[in-house]
């Protein structure tokens, strides 16, 4: 179910907005609604990888890439 936001922003940005929104072949709301879950994907990208730093700072092991291809079954 999709839910209707109110965003008030000033009109140089909106601007913006659309013009990029132009560029990429679509609406603004469409543009806005993917540029929102790109940076919510980035975010949760980052926490992981601060995760994974702060895993090698405690001196937790880590992997070589061979060790994971073979853990995957990617080795060929």
């Amino acid at each position: 179910m999709n839910k209707r936001v109110t965003i008030e922003m000033p009109d140089e940005m909106l601007k913006l907005v659309e013009e990029y929104a132009t560029e990429a072949g679509t609406a603004p709301d469409a543009y806005l609604r993917d540029v929102i879950e790109q940076h919510l994907e980035d975010l949760h990208d980052i926490a992981l990888a601060e995760e994974a730093m702060e895993s090698v700072r405690n001196g937790e092991p880590t992997r070589t890439l061979a060790e994971v291809k073979q853990r995957l079954g990617l080795d060929d």
